[in-house]
């Protein structure tokens, strides 16, 4: 599996864990569905962002002009 799809399952082991911890705190019963939704989609978008932005090797090309 590539750096980039293994960081991005650990976000959303990451996102899991925290709606958990958030339901067991009973703190996702004062928020509507929707705006736990919302959040999700937002958070994966930002894990897909930070995974292609880290993924790779950056390499600087020189080129030797004579």
């Amino acid at each position: 599996m590539k750096w980039a799809g293994m960081y991005l399952v650990g976000f959303v082991v990451l996102i899991g864990g925290l709606l958990a911890a958030l339901w067991k705190l009973g703190i996702l019963q004062n928020i509507e569905t929707t705006w736990i939704v919302i959040g999700v989609v937002i958070l994966m978008g930002m894990g897909i962002m930070f995974a292609v932005a880290n993924s790779g090797t950056k390499e600087n090309i020189s080129i030797d002009r004579k």
